[in-house]
């Protein structure tokens, strides 16, 4: 299984800021939203980087005056992305060296999705259900 069955069942939504949204703003964004992270695109619509719980967190450290800070100055600027072709496999072992939960999905230089390790867990266990389903039905047969 890759990406692109995850993305079909869960949508391509994706929930993007500015860098020069506050921190305060990306908070309020999160919550609404119900999401862990939020996609940062360049004025030119490329990915700047990912602003996450944990780069906020990070950033509350300093005090509660980063609430005003730009994403720009908090956010993960590197981000690690995947293909709507890369396996679940591939996808997981990513999250866990780079211990990040969400991934973005980058198509011939297109943003066209985000999965994070909660619709990963999601995938898997429907994966296991259906491997259990199989099993009892072939001892049943036999």
């Amino acid at each position: 299984m890759n990406v692109q069955h995850i993305l079909a069942q869960k949508g391509r939504q994706i929930e993007a800021a500015s860098p020069d949204l506050t921190i305060a703003d990306a908070i309020l964004l999160l919550a609404s939203k119900r999401i862990g992270a939020v996609i940062v695109i360049d004025g030119a619509g490329a990915i700047a980087g990912i602003l996450s719980e944990r780069d906020i967190v990070r950033a509350m450290v300093a005090g509660a005056h980063a609430l005003e800070d730009r994403v720009r100055d908090h956010m993960t600027g590197l981000v690690v992305t995947c293909t709507s072709d890369t396996s679940v496999a591939d996808v997981m072992d990513l999250m866990t060296r780079g211990r990040f939960r969400h991934v973005p999905v980058v198509d011939e230089g297109e943003l066209v999705g985000i999965v994070s390790i909660g619709d990963i867990v999601k995938h898997r266990l429907a994966e296991i259900e259906d491997e259990k389903s199989a099993i009892i039905a072939y001892i049943a047969a036999g």
